[in-house]
């Protein structure tokens, strides 16, 4: 394995990109703990802390940790890397329904250039709208000390309009900026821009939990049965183990279906006639639906607990716990029905079954069995939405797992997740594409890759 690992140094270009990539991701992580002059951190933190065991308060933090920011931390890079993914998301969406964007997809690299191009100017806009409440609810009400505002900011107790744009600008500009880091990756660096930005994220906040798991072996507190005891360890590791096997099975996994290519007969030569297999994978929609699940989620959430507060109303304070903690059954009922729907509903978006039946046509090749054209466009949606079943399944139980362990063993929410949940299989899933384009490069130049 070291020896693969030198061969990779070895390379002048593989380097390059490598260096390049983990510096970029260094600049990320150093403007992460770049704080806004107006924000009290004292407040900041007793306010996050007071409030950490809340329903609402986790599932923020679960958001957060798929936007690549910190929501208790009000930092230039505060909103993350969210508002260009929502943007992208948005546009991927309109491209499938909207005529002019579609067009615009077929038009090869032009026409990708104006969507991106259209994504940025749409980065900004949710950019300016979020930032702008954000700092809304920083500001608070100074005359009941709910501000989290340094008093030093304020002028006859309201925030001066200039710091307010001030503020909303230098969060937009972190953002903007994120997504430059993000692009820059992807053409000079190595890996998916935006999907190692949320991975440094994760690992970041990975040694917190590492030392709350292993602590108690060097203090001594580590006792069968106790609060950090030593079966809930073992069930930890071997939760860990799982989930890490469980991943790249699933990732890896695909339904390849039997494919032939038609004879064709050139003067006393034959071409074609070859056997083949076309791959179609089990999660074809990725991570994507747990983190609209989780964005979705924040809504209901968001709206009882408005309503209860407006109300005063025990009934609505009780639905908005039931939606928004994620040990009541409830929440996770609506999280796995929103799983299960986004893993269809992306896949709808992201795998045409027409299309991919036309070209198979142009290009001579079909399947046995299945008549070119819409039967064969038939066939292959009938199979994706059986090995989408599967693939939805399987997240469902990755993001639940966490918070059936926690409550069932009375194990700390933080660290059933980074070691058993979403967490890591959002890092899992970006190593192992990671390690899968440092495969390309090695395979490029006869060398054997990392993985045989």
């Amino acid at each position: 394995m070291w020896e693969k690992i030198r061969v990779v140094f070895t390379i002048p270009e593989l380097r390059q990109k490598i260096l390049l990539t983990l510096g970029l991701l260094a600049v990320y992580r150093v403007g992460f703990w770049i704080p806004m002059p107006i924000v009290d951190p004292e407040r900041m933190k007793n306010y996050f802390e007071a409030t950490a065991n809340e329903g609402l308060q986790k599932v923020l933090s679960q958001v957060a940790t798929f936007s690549g920011s910190q929501l208790s931390q009000a930092t230039i890079f505060g909103l993350g890397i969210m508002p260009y993914i929502s943007a992208s998301i948005i546009f991927q969406l309109l491209a499938s329904v909207w005529k002019p964007l579609e067009e615009l997809q077929k038009e090869g690299e032009a026409g990708r250039k104006k969507i991106n191009e259209y994504t940025r100017y749409a980065t900004v806009l949710i950019c300016l709208i979020q930032s702008w409440f954000y700092v809304r609810f920083l500001v608070g009400d100074p005359s009941q000390g709910s501000s989290l505002v340094h008093p030093s900011f304020l002028v006859d107790g309201a925030l001066p309009f200039h710091w307010y744009m001030i503020t909303v600008l230098t969060m937009t500009a972190g953002t903007i900026f994120l997504m430059w880091l993000g692009e820059q990756i992807d053409e000079f660096g190595i890996g998916n821009g935006i999907s190692l930005l949320i991975m440094a994220n994760i690992l970041a906040r990975m040694p917190d939990a590492l030392f709350k798991l292993f602590g108690p072996l060097f203090t001594g507190e580590l006792q069968l049965g106790g609060q950090t005891g030593v079966e809930k360890l073992i069930l930890l590791i071997g939760l860990f183990v799982g989930v890490v096997f469980g991943v790249v099975f699933i990732y890896k996994g695909q339904r390849r279906i039997p494919m032939q290519s038609a004879k064709h007969v050139r003067g006393r030569r034959v071409f074609g006639g070859n056997r083949n297999f076309l791959p179609l994978r089990v999660n074809q929609a990725g991570v994507m639906p747990i983190i609209f699940a989780s964005s979705l989620l924040l809504f209901p959430a968001f709206f009882f607990g408005w309503l209860a507060r407006s109300f005063n109303n025990d009934t609505l304070r009780m639905i908005e716990a039931s939606i928004s903690s994620s040990t009541a059954f409830v929440h996770n009922f609506l999280y796995v029905l929103l799983i299960y729907f986004f893993c269809y509903f992306w896949t709808a978006v992201t795998f045409n079954p027409k299309d991919m039946a036309d070209n198979l046509k142009g290009w001579g090749s079909f399947i046995p069995g299945y008549r070119p054209g819409r039967r064969t466009a038939d066939y292959l949606e009938k199979v994706m939405t059986r090995i989408t079943y599967v693939g939805a399944a399987f997240l469902a139980v990755v993001a639940i797992a966490p918070t059936i362990v926690s409550a069932s063993a009375t194990i700390d929410p933080t660290l059933a997740s980074f070691y058993g949940g979403t967490s890591l299989l959002i890092a899992v899933s970006v190593a192992v594409d990671l390690v899968q384009k440092i495969d390309s490069h090695l395979v490029m130049r006869n060398y054997k890759g990392l993985t045989e």
